[in-house]
């Protein structure tokens, strides 16, 4: 969206699991205007939960439901052949779960952002976008989706009157439809040093983004998402906010 002077900055956090611990969730808290918090199937477990919940709260973070398949074992970016019914019923139950859990701390649950192999589903599978559009509408709140531009949850969320919110990857590839490079590809995921900073520029000032194979594509975006487990997440938030800074460009929630 060219000329853009404030954008949102998400970031999946809230995904350790027992002694397992993922990223840097105090440290990306306070760069991140967007937390997407694991609602337990992929990630995150009801202490983590909490605890993200009040830190986010206490930083005045916003807080989203980082809904996904039920696998646990794969991080959620594994394709579950799942019934429609089914998974309309595993959006709700997260929903409603990380929804009780900020209500404890005093916070509240703002918008929705599918994770990883669903995340990826929804984009071009109509029956599984159509699931989850409505469970979001049928949840008590109006809350609104953050998912990728032209895609089959944005269209399912048009129908359904559910608001839309497009986002972007600082972090991942593009393919030349806007699609993302599938991770098992070389160059799939990028680094702090990949000229991070100059790439989010790009998105939030001048709606565009290059592709893996050089080619540059507009991308209309009203969030830009670093994710929280990689190696330089932390890094990577850091320079984008910086970058953003630099050219006047505000940090802000879209929720």
């Amino acid at each position: 969206m060219k000329g853009m002077r404030a954008i949102d900055l998400n970031c999946d956090l809230g995904e350790s699991f027992g002694a397992w611990t993922m990223g840097d969730d105090e440290a990306m808290l306070d760069i991140v205007s967007s937390a997407n918090v694991a609602c337990g199937f992929h990630g995150g477990d009801p202490a983590t939960m909490i605890a993200t919940c009040r830190a986010a709260r206490d930083r005045g973070v916003t807080i989203g439901a980082h809904v996904s398949y039920r696998d646990l074992a794969g991080f959620g970016r594994r394709f579950i052949d799942v019934a429609p019914s089914e998974l309309h019923a595993d959006v709700l139950y997260q929903l409603s779960a990380l929804a009780g859990v900020a209500a404890s701390v005093g916070a509240d649950v703002r918008y929705v952002k599918p994770h990883g192999a669903l995340y990826n589903r929804i984009a071009t599978d109509e029956q599984q976008a159509t699931a989850v559009a409505d469970a979001v509408a049928s949840f008590p709140a109006d809350l609104p989706v953050l998912g990728l531009p032209h895609s089959a949850i944005e269209r399912a969320c048009a129908e359904r009157g559910v608001r839309f919110v497009r986002e972007a990857f600082i972090d991942r590839a593009y393919l030349a439809d806007g699609s993302l490079v599938p991770r098992d590809r070389a160059g799939a995921v990028l680094a702090a040093g990949d000229e991070i900073g100059r790439r989010a520029v790009g998105m939030a000032s001048d709606g565009v983004v290059q592709t893996i194979d050089g080619e540059t594509i507009e991308l209309d975006a009203a969030s830009l998402c670093v994710h929280g487990d990689s190696e330089d997440a932390v890094a990577m938030a850091i320079a984008v906010r910086e970058a953003l800074s630099e050219e006047g460009i505000r940090i802000e929630a879209f929720a």
